[in-house]
């Protein structure tokens, strides 16, 4: 197991709290909510040795949504794809 936390800046929060994936083989929960001045992230994963991945992935999303949020992520093998699925819908599931 290994813990990663990122930082990101952000502009406005997010609307409510969300819920989206489950913790499963190949997949991963997403848990957001609203944060006051950046986005800040703590990912759970199975799998050791990705935290770069992980980084690139996360500013990917933030470049395009800058959004003062605190997100956990508890990860069981998702790959990038999965993960910036789950991040479009955290983000939609955190809209009224």
């Amino acid at each position: 197991m290994e813990n990663l936390e990122f930082e990101f800046r952000a502009e406005h929060p997010v609307a409510q709290r969300a819920h989206v994936g489950v913790v499963g083989s190949g997949d991963l929960e997403i848990l957001i909510e609203p944060a006051d001045a950046s986005a800040r992230v703590q990912v759970c994963t199975s799998v050791d040795g990705y935290g770069e991945i992980w980084r690139r992935v996360l500013q990917r999303f933030f470049e395009r949504h800058p959004v003062a949020a605190s997100l956990r992520i508890n990860d069981f093998g998702a790959t990038p794809g999965v993960v910036a699925l789950r991040l479009e819908q955290a983000l939609e599931a955190s809209r009224p």
